[in-house]
């Protein structure tokens, strides 16, 4: 056996060797309500955030990391030093429980290797595997080229003002990856916009005319208005989120999330929209635009987590691509890589969210080896 596969091999043994032990913290972190609240001093996201990232950072000492809180806005374990560094970048704050659940949405609850709770898959769980990624590789004492951080957010489901504030004191990584989508590894994300769409109360028929028609009435791929593109690598435009409005004088508004592939720049794509509403007399703006993220498939950062994958999995790693939005959106440097494995959908965002303890520590074995990999880079 070379040094490369014994080092592996020990990393996967320390995951084995602490499987309750992480299992015993994704369950401490899921029993904390962490939906974001009204802001109060020191917990900008509210206590609920606050409470969850105090817990992670908590935990991280307790297995021997070094912590950094970012005044509430966001926090970190680190292993190393150095400006140079190299993170994993999940997030504590979870979406609203909802309705039909049945067990105590932040309870905990494990029944038959799965645990059942609100974040656990999206993103709790994963995060805490990647902190136990880390500290199999600080176990092992194994020398890095770059030192390496758990970055912990708490704003990823309203709107990214964690990463804002991180990014106007931190640079960001060299290499990295967030634990909040998918496998095989996401070489490229797709562009995702806002477009609202305004009218006047006082003109309510041709507003609801033009939503009907173009949203309501239409299907998610934007054929009406003349935006249905599609890409063989990324596949069609998608249209969702919806959202009916009221505003200041009078302004209704209606609100529709683009997810757009390759291949077409948002400017592009708001002449035909615009261009139709003028038309009735209303007005189409973008409210907001993330383009979108891509990185070649063949670049060492990418190869190194497909190749960590495989070697866990056994599993084919080429890189895919998403329809998804992660913070790769906004953090230089990173792509999606995880926790979801081929043919799990549906999961996060509804009730009874799940995840195995056999897919949790999966996920720490894989995240073990690829924040190795990515540190030698």
């Amino acid at each position: 056996m070379d040094e490369q596969n014994q080092i592996d091999r020990k990393l996967l043994d320390y995951i084995d060797e602490n499987r309750d032990r992480l299992v015993e913290h994704v369950r401490q972190m899921v029993r904390i309500d962490s939906v974001e609240r009204e802001a109060l001093n020191g917990a900008p996201f509210g206590t609920g955030v606050k409470e969850a990232l105090d817990k992670a950072l908590s935990i991280s000492r307790e297995m021997g990391f070094e912590t950094v809180n970012m005044d509430g806005y966001i926090g970190y374990a680190f292993h190393g030093r150095g400006e140079d560094y190299v993170c994993a970048m999940g997030h504590v704050d979870v979406v609203p429980a909802g309705e039909g659940w049945k067990e105590p949405p932040f309870g905990g609850h494990m029944e038959d290797g799965v645990i059942y709770s609100r974040g656990v898959l999206d993103n709790k769980g994963p995060v805490m595997a990647c902190l136990y990624g880390l500290a199999a590789v600080r176990a092992l004492e194994l020398p890095l080229r770059h030192p390496v951080r758990i970055i912990f957010g708490c704003d990823e489901e309203t709107g990214f003002e964690d990463l804002k504030y991180y990014l106007s004191k931190e640079k960001p990584p060299v290499y990295g990856f967030t634990p909040d989508c998918k496998y095989p590894v996401v070489y490229s994300e797709r562009g995702r916009a806002v477009v609202r769409i305004i009218g006047t109360r006082e003109c309510l028929g041709p507003f609801f005319d033009f939503v009907n028609k173009y949203f309501i009435g239409a299907g998610n791929t934007g054929d009406r208005l003349g935006i249905d593109y599609f890409h063989e690598e990324y596949g069609m435009m998608e249209m969702r989120g919806y959202r009916l409005g009221l505003g200041p004088d009078n302004m209704v508004s209606f609100d529709a999330t683009l997810s757009y592939p390759g291949g077409i720049a948002i400017r592009d794509i708001m002449k035909p929209i615009t261009k139709k509403a003028e038309g009735c007399g209303l007005k189409a703006e973008l409210v907001q635009n993330y383009d979108l993220v891509v990185f070649a498939r063949d670049t060492p950062m990418v190869k190194a987590m497909q190749d960590s994958y495989e070697r866990v999995t056994g599993m084919d790693g080429t890189p895919v691509t998403t329809t998804g939005g992660t913070y790769a959106k906004a953090m230089p440097g990173i792509v999606p890589f995880g926790p979801s494995f081929p043919g799990q959908k549906g999961i996060s965002h509804n009730p009874n969210e799940w995840m195995t303890v056999d897919d949790l520590v999966t996920n720490a074995k894989i995240y073990a080896l690829a924040l190795y990999r990515l540190a030698q880079l």
